[in-house]
């Protein structure tokens, strides 16, 4: 079992805060996070290109050059691996990997699952070491299957939520991800149900971690919660200022940003 997959059956779960850029993930390893992963739409956004779209390849390899080489642990949000062909998305995980990526995070946006067990797979094949977050998007596009699955999972684990689950475990998948889904109930079935770790998007109006912990869930990922409030809390700062308050919050100085910098100067 590689370090990064040791921190799924730990005493408690790994929680992973989201970063878009050095700065960003530096600071959250100072706080003695042992692993950082990438935002999508962070990452997106700060390149000025729409998330979700297989438009930032390039952008998240770059990242993945410039966080890969740090002294933490490094998983890659890669979309849907910028590609539906298993055999490119492959060739994206062996470059993730050879820049010290250790995980990659696979959504499958509602596609096929065939398709994006095949991703699975041939990562697996080309990468044995990368753990494989697998996501579906059943409540994060789609509407939930809050009826249930009529096969005693629990309330709110609808069939093609469990099919895909199945399916991407079944392809090799290290953990899989299901974005949206905030009921304690359905959370803690779905637990019993998989044979890989579950991990869970934190939402400020779903269950806290502590309660996420309790329920069995292994991994909870902040996504691009950081990112958002950091955009909240600039226009917080310029309207503060704009209105003749002081900015309110923490605030890093100068010299600890510079600090940040891979070889400490500006």
């Amino acid at each position: 079992m590689t370090p990064f997959a040791a921190l799924h059956h730990g005493d408690t779960p790994l929680l992973l805060p989201n970063a878009w850029d050095h700065a960003s993930a530096a600071v959250l390893a100072a706080q003695g996070f042992p692993a950082v992963g990438t935002t999508s739409l962070g990452v997106a956004a700060a390149a000025g290109l729409p998330d979700g779209a297989a438009a930032t390849r390039d952008e998240t390899l770059r990242l993945a050059l410039t966080l890969g080489t740090e002294p933490f642990l490094l998983s890659v949000d890669a979309e849907g691996g910028f590609s539906d062909d298993p055999d490119e998305v492959a060739e994206f995980a062996r470059e993730l990997a050879a820049v010290g990526a250790v995980g990659i995070n696979l959504e499958d946006g509602l596609g096929p699952v065939e398709v994006h067990a095949a991703k699975i797979a041939a990562v697996k094949a080309a990468a044995p070491d990368l753990f494989v977050n697998a996501r579906t998007d059943t409540y994060w596009l789609g509407e939930g299957e809050g009826e249930g699955d009529g096969v005693g999972v629990g309330v709110g684990v609808g069939v093609d939520t469990l099919h895909r689950l199945d399916a991407y475990q079944q392809a090799g998948a290290d953990g899989v991800f299901v974005p949206g889904l905030t009921d304690p109930a359905a959370i803690g079935a779905l637990v019993e149900r998989l044979d890989v770790p579950l991990n869970i998007l934190y939402s400020p109006t779903g269950p806290t971690f502590p309660e996420l912990a309790a329920l069995g869930v292994r991994r909870v990922s902040l996504g691009s919660l950081p990112y958002r409030r950091a955009l909240g809390a600039m226009l917080e700062t310029v309207t503060a200022v704009a209105e003749g308050r002081s900015p309110q919050g923490a605030t890093l100085s100068y010299e600890e940003v510079v600090a940040l910098g891979r070889d400490g100067t500006p």
